[in-house]
């Protein structure tokens, strides 16, 4: 699978992300209600560009930064979908 590059600028540093569908999943199949920054973490360190791994290391010390990145990047890579619900038409049993 190829990756997506997304490449972002967090408090002034450059920092380049490549993200694959098994990456995206694997963040999405990690997160639980009591746990969401571990996923974080965990995602932008395998997505990570080579060239960025020292830089990200640093932002993920400040407060919050890992989640704040995470989802910016999962933002950049999932697509927009449009979702119309329309009206259930009711069955001979309803």
């Amino acid at each position: 699978m190829s990756a997506t590059r997304i490449d972002m600028e967090v408090n002034g540093v450059e920092v380049t992300f490549n993200v694959t569908p098994d990456a995206y999943n694997g963040f999405v199949n990690e997160m639980q209600p009591t746990n969401k920054v571990a996923p974080a973490h965990n995602f932008l360190m395998r997505t990570v560009a080579s060239e960025s791994r020292d830089a990200l290391k640093e932002l993920l010390e400040l407060p919050g930064a890992g989640l704040d990145i995470a989802t910016a990047v999962i933002e950049d890579y999932k697509p927009a979908v449009n979702i119309c619900v329309g009206k259930r038409k009711p069955s001979a049993g309803d």
